[in-house]
């Protein structure tokens, strides 16, 4: 009996590159929403304040998340992309057989190891503590080895042909475990943004606030004048740097503010108040260029 014709299934026909294309597609968008989520949530949490009370949507998630995307992350990507086309690439260059033959081979055998990349990611994980901020570091581990898994180098010596559905496993796990890298990523980022926000408040724009009442606006370095009698705006307060502004509510901080010690302040903008916004002290690099 002859063989039955490979399905579209079995050769990967165009319904299938369009269902990959999809799902990658938007894997991708819930890894930006995720990683952004989780680097303003990091970062205002900093400030003792809540990602959804400050009032952020998801188009401000996706964009923050291209914080993630520094240099030398992009060229990491553009190097695991172009990993699997090193080979074509040594050919087109001229480079001779005998090497890329080599290279073909170490790739070959380097997906053939992948079960110890996975075990030496779950190995990483009780030693969690002594990472710092290198613990991404475990699950990168282990979502290498399940992606390496699925080449058809790792499988092509396999006894037997893997079910679709332990391939499907195998990506969704994987998967997961890039989300768990980037939320480790995003969460040290943001914390690290902050505590340099903070170190250079006097760099950032200017907040002076003008009051028809007293306020307890204080903290170090915070100046409270009383302008008289007579004027609608008696009080003003000055010594403060603007963090963020949602809805007519500016989040402020005095100048000198420490995360163990002093509180952000939360300016509601109404008729008993008003809001000047004014440059603030040029960075040192600024200042020594002009």
């Amino acid at each position: 009996m002859p063989p039955d014709a490979p399905s579209d299934a079995d050769t990967g026909g165009p319904l299938e590159y369009a269902n990959s294309l999809l799902g990658a597609g938007s894997f991708v968008v819930a890894l930006m929403l995720y990683a952004g989520y989780l680097y303003v949530e990091a970062f205002y949490s900093y400030f003792h304040l809540g990602t959804f009370a400050v009032g952020f949507d998801s188009l401000e998630f996706a964009l923050r998340s291209l914080r993630l995307v520094t240099l030398p992350v992009f060229a990491a990507l553009a190097v695991l992309v172009l990993i699997p086309y090193a080979p074509e690439l040594m050919a087109l260059l001229g480079v001779p057989e005998r090497r890329v033959r080599a290279v073909r081979a170490y790739g070959h055998t380097l997906a053939r190891l992948h079960p110890f990349l996975i075990v030496a990611g779950v190995v990483l994980v009780p030693l969690w503590h002594l990472l710092r901020g290198l613990n991404w570091i475990a699950p990168l581990c282990v979502a290498a080895g399940l992606l390496l898994g699925q080449t058809s180098a790792a499988t092509a010596r396999s006894p037997r042909r893997r079910p679709t559905w332990e391939r499907a496993v195998s990506l969704v796990v994987a998967g997961v475990f890039l989300m768990w890298v980037v939320a480790l990523a995003a969460g040290d980022l943001g914390r690290h943004d902050a505590r340099r926000t903070s170190h250079r408040l006097v760099n950032r724009v200017a907040i002076v606030v003008l009051s028809t009442e007293r306020l307890s606006l204080t903290g170090p370095d915070v100046v409270a004048e009383d302008l008289g009698k007579g004027l609608r705006y008696r009080y003003r307060y000055s010594g403060l740097r603007l963090l963020v502004e949602r809805d007519h509510r500016y989040y402020v901080l005095p100048l000198g503010w420490r995360e163990d010690r002093d509180a952000t302040f939360v300016i509601e903008d109404d008729d008993t108040v008003r809001v000047e916004l004014r440059p603030g002290a040029r960075a040192e690099g600024a200042a020594t260029r002009g």
